[in-house]
């Protein structure tokens, strides 16, 4: 089995335009998120799925490899499965190019899991969710089945923890999920032709759409957070981290 990694990079962002090329220390996002992947162990080949000439110059020059895909495009998902279908890899992980702090061995274990789990979907949650996170809309919370599948997905707060009226983090049985996405090539090419369900136009969450059609999701679970960066602010916060490491 063989697993094709796609990092899918826009140049335009409403809230921080030319994302990708921001810098972190002396290198771009997509170079630290690039970089960082490349130390997986189970990442046969690594693409940059990009719609914008400047990203793929810029992983061109730091020695990369990237593709470009239709400016049109609405989501990461398209961009990841319009390379796919070039290549021909078992399994296809969609790793968001925004998160530089992911940890590659958590990369691997997620492919891992979907070699050894018959899911059509795997991704990865962290485990113990804070307080301010689990009210936060911005961050999507999982809860698992007892063979660690996904039961659903949401920015709301779930599930609803009656009689709690101190509640603690220890108490939420629910999961921040992680946004990295391993799929089985031929489902990711199904699901990207599916039209948008119900739950995902309502929650604004596009894995909604294979649970509504009922496939597995599998989760991942690992006690390793992996902020992603979406404003200024989030940029400035990610500097500091790496400047402390």
């Amino acid at each position: 089995m063989k697993t094709l990694g796609v990092i899918p990079a826009r140049y335009s962002s409403t809230r921080l335009p030319g994302k990708p090329l921001k810098k972190l220390n002396d290198k771009t996002l997509i170079q630290q998120v690039y970089e960082n992947v490349l130390h997986c162990e189970l990442i046969d080949k690594l693409v940059v799925a990009t719609d914008d000439n400047r990203i793929q110059n810029t992983v061109n020059d730091f020695g990369g490899e990237s593709l470009m895909t239709d400016p049109s495009h609405s989501s990461g998902t398209d961009r990841v499965a319009e390379v796919a279908e070039q290549f021909d890899y078992d399994y296809i992980a969609n790793i968001q190019g925004d998160e530089p702090f992911i940890l590659p061995e958590d990369i691997d274990r997620v492919i891992k899991n979907m070699y050894d789990n018959d899911t059509a979907m795997g991704s990865l949650g962290m485990t113990n969710i804070n307080l301010e996170d689990y009210k936060d809309p911005n961050v999507v919370k999982v809860i698992t089945d007892t063979n660690d599948c996904a039961i659903y997905f949401s920015r709301r707060q779930i599930p609803y923890m009656m009689n709690k009226d101190n509640l603690s983090a220890e108490d939420i049985p629910a999961l921040k999920h992680i946004g990295l996405y391993v799929y089985q090539k031929q489902f990711l090419l199904k699901f990207n032709s599916m039209p948008v369900s119900n739950l995902e136009e309502t929650e604004g969450l596009e894995q909604l759409r294979a649970l509504e059609a009922g496939y597995k999701i599998h989760i991942t679970k690992t006690e390793h957070d992996s902020p992603g960066i979406d404003t200024p602010e989030d940029l400035e916060k990610a500097r500091r981290r790496i400047q402390k490491s």
